[in-house]
């Protein structure tokens, strides 16, 4: 089902996953957008203040990004288009091998007072690892469609 502002409700959840991040994906990852030692080398990373290998917060918020598509979040009329993000947070690192799924809330639903062909939603999106630990929360701002107003004779 493809979604219009019309059709959505405050409070509404939805959930997708898991995705499996592998060790080579969190590397390769690193490698190419976020090389820091912390993200590419295990002997590296025990010295850092994880002690371990962990991802990249950047790859953490892209898994979710395709748990967002993946179901995560209603499908729009239009696609996901973003008009800005409210928070972002890392609490707890991701490893290699962590199972990742998002649920995400939507917390606030308002019509555009500029822009009658949509409306705005605000989403708060919970990644969690396979023991139930909170990796990402996000708050996002998503630009809907609304439907086109009726016809009047």
């Amino acid at each position: 089902m493809a979604y219009y502002f019309e059709d959505l409700v405050l409070g509404a959840v939805f959930t997708a996953g898991p995705i499996i991040l592998e060790r080579d994906d969190l590397v390769a990852f690193a490698t190419r957008y976020d090389p820091q030692p912390q993200h590419l080398d295990e002997t590296q990373a025990a010295t850092s203040v994880f002690g371990e290998l962990v991802a990249s917060g950047w790859q953490t918020a892209a898994i979710t990004m395709r748990l967002l598509i993946d179901g995560a979040s209603p499908k729009m009329a239009n696609g996901f288009v973003g008009a800005g993000i409210d928070q972002i947070a890392w609490p707890t690192p991701v490893r290699p091998g962590d199972a990742l799924s998002a649920s995400s809330e939507i917390v606030e639903l308002r019509p555009s007072r500029s822009r009658p062909d949509r409306g705005l939603m605000k989403l708060r999106t919970t990644t969690t690892n396979q023991h139930g630990r909170t990796v990402q929360i996000i708050t996002a701002s998503i630009i809907v469609p609304r439907r086109a107003p009726a016809v009047q004779n």
